[in-house]
């Protein structure tokens, strides 16, 4: 069965989803382009550095990306290179990433609610006018029964 567009408007995926991408980039130190080009990635599955240059190209320019992303444990290599019959080095996005990203798509189902204890969501100890404000919207979204 093919999806279409009216489909996902009643299903209300993207209702919340700014909100939603607010608290996972804040609670992990990730910036906005990281965490959709991380999505983007687990989409593919396995990628090379060209799969991921490629799908740079619709976000901001941050030369360090692949490094930090790299080095932070969210991209790993899958497969290593072998001088003779592969290569190039072989990535997935981590577990912990994958882990993050399930969490986003359960949160904009419903089947979760974003978290409102301040241990676990750095948003609610309001340090900023900016985080009062986003931990209004998140007891707004978990509120909302009617995210599918």
């Amino acid at each position: 069965m093919r999806l279409s567009a009216r489909d996902i408007k009643d299903l209300n995926l993207m209702k919340h989803y700014r909100i939603i991408r607010k608290w996972a980039c804040k609670n992990n130190e990730l910036k906005d382009a990281d965490l959709e080009l991380l999505i983007y990635l687990d989409c593919i599955g396995f990628f090379n550095k060209k799969d991921f240059i490629a799908g740079v190209y619709s976000y901001s320019w941050d030369n360090r990306r692949w490094n930090r992303l790299l080095k932070e444990g969210w991209i790993v290599i899958w497969r290593k290179r072998n001088r003779t019959t592969q290569l190039h080095h072989l990535y997935e996005v981590s577990f912990k990433c994958k882990q993050l990203i399930q969490r986003v798509y359960r949160i904009m189902l419903g089947e979760d609610d974003l978290p409102t204890s301040s241990r676990r969501n750095k948003l609610i100890n309001g340090k900023s006018y900016t985080d009062k404000v986003m931990t209004k919207a998140i007891y707004n979204v978990n509120k909302d029964k009617e995210r599918w």
